[in-house]
């Protein structure tokens, strides 16, 4: 599902060289839940990015569902990116002049999807998260949680591959988070990828293994599964 092989990324300027990941080799199997953890300035949020296909390294290899995507051009990257990844940020990223509907289908009409096909998978993806009775709300009108599951609504509807989870619970009380992870718990029991980046060990421990990233390389790893999938 996703291999990263011997991957470096470096950041230059006039006078620095700021070494962001070194030899990082990570791979996550289809299906598998995986946290990835560390301080800050570990190199967590660059591995994020490019795995999202949101940056490029500096050498290595990464192949995403198979596909090398080292060299890609940016409309390549992005098409890619829109078909295969599903993006939860710890902020949210919800547009705050459209309601819910409309901030689920923004990514689909990237896609160049018909109007039913889109409806559809709204209806369904709001549906999966519990939120049907709030398709016309705004993200003003809804709770942190709340605003988290349309989030992960907009990441569902796309049928991606791979969900990328930037600190899902990072902004909210803890029986709002404990809301999200048992969504996304559920969302994996039903045979997602999930990748998700986390400060809080309790969250790391609820995933499969964890992964633990220390000066831009991957140190450790809990390789025993946690939660088995249904």
């Amino acid at each position: 599902m996703l291999k990263m092989t011997h991957l470096s990324k470096v950041y230059r300027t006039e006078i620095v060289e700021t070494h962001a990941l070194r030899d990082f080799s990570l791979m996550v199997e289809a299906g598998e839940f995986v946290a990835v953890m560390g301080p800050s300035g570990s190199g967590k949020t660059t591995f994020l990015t490019i795995a999202g296909l949101l940056e490029e390294f500096t050498s290595g290899e990464y192949r995403l569902d198979g596909v090398d995507v080292r060299g890609m051009n940016d409309n390549r990257r992005s098409r890619l990116r829109n078909e295969k990844i599903g993006f939860i940020f710890q902020s949210f990223n919800l547009i705050p002049d459209l309601n819910v509907f409309d901030n689920v289908d923004v990514p689909l009409r990237y896609r160049g999807m018909k109007a039913a096909e889109r409806k559809k998978r709204i209806v369904q993806a709001l549906e999966r998260v519990g939120l049907s009775a709030r398709i016309r709300h705004y993200p003003a009108e809804l709770s942190g949680g709340q605003q988290q599951r349309v989030a992960i609504a907009r990441a569902l509807a796309g049928g991606p591959k791979l969900l990328l989870a930037d600190e899902p619970t990072g902004n909210l009380d803890s029986q709002m988070a404990r809301g999200v992870m048992e969504l996304l718990e559920e969302i994996h029991r039903d045979g997602a990828t999930i990748v998700m980046v986390t400060h809080d060990p309790e969250l790391a421990a609820r995933a499969q293994r964890s992964v633990h990233v220390l000066d831009g390389q991957v140190v450790g790893a809990a390789e025993e599964p946690k939660l088995a999938r249904m």
